[in-house]
C-alpha cells in the first residue's frame, strides 16, 4: 500500500451557510452540495475539478468547542492553489481583505508564494501559487529552501 495524493479534507464549523459563502463566494471555490444558490444545511462540498470533493464542511453549532488558540496538536493549515501568477494570487489576497477576512502573513518559500489567511471559524488557509521556473522534483531541496519575506 502506498499513498498517491491527499484526498479531502473535511471542516467541522459553527455555521455551514457561513462557511459556504466565503469558500465559494470569496476564494471563487465551486460548490457542488448542495446545488449553488440552494440553502446550505449542514454540509457543503467543493471541488477543483481534480476529484469528486477537495472540501466537505460539516455543521455542528454554536456550541461546539472552537479551535484553542496558540501552540497545539492537530492541523496548522492547508493549502489552495489559487491559480499560476503572483498578479492571481494578489486578486485572491484582494478578495480576502474586501470581504473583512483575516489575513496573517505571507512568505516567498522558493517553490510557493503564500498568503495566510483564516476562514470564519480560524482555521488557517494557504492560498499559493508555484513559483514558475522552480525544479522541485529534480531539486527537492528546493522545498527546503528559507523562508523569504513575500514582496507581491
Amino acid at each position: 500500500m502506498g499513498v498517491t495524493e491527499l484526498g479531502h479534507v473535511v471542516l467541522y464549523v459553527e455555521n455551514a451557510e457561513r462557511s459556504a459563502r466565503f469558500y465559494r463566494d470569496v476564494l471563487g471555490w465551486r460548490q457542488i452540495m448542495p446545488d449553488p444558490g440552494a440553502p446550505v444545511a449542514g454540509a457543503a462540498a467543493f471541488s477543483g475539478g481534480r476529484t469528486h470533493h477537495e472540501l466537505l464542511l460539516i455543521e455542528v453549532g454554536p456550541g461546539a468547542a472552537p479551535i484553542p488558540p496558540g501552540r497545539r496538536i492537530g492541523m496548522y493549515h492547508f493549502g489552495l492553489r489559487v491559480g499560476d501568477t503572483d498578479e492571481e494570487l494578489k486578486a485572491a489576497l484582494e478578495r480576502v481583505v474586501q470581504s473583512g477576512g483575516t489575513v496573517l502573513g505571507s512568505s516567498d518559500h522558493t517553490v510557493t508564494h503564500s498568503v495566510y489567511i483564516t476562514d470564519p471559524d480560524g482555521n488557517e488557509v494557504e492560498l499559493y501559487i508555484d513559483v514558475q521556473g522552480v525544479d522541485w522534483r529534480n531539486d527537492p531541496k528546493a522545498f527546503a529552501a528559507p523562508t523569504k519575506p513575500l514582496r507581491l
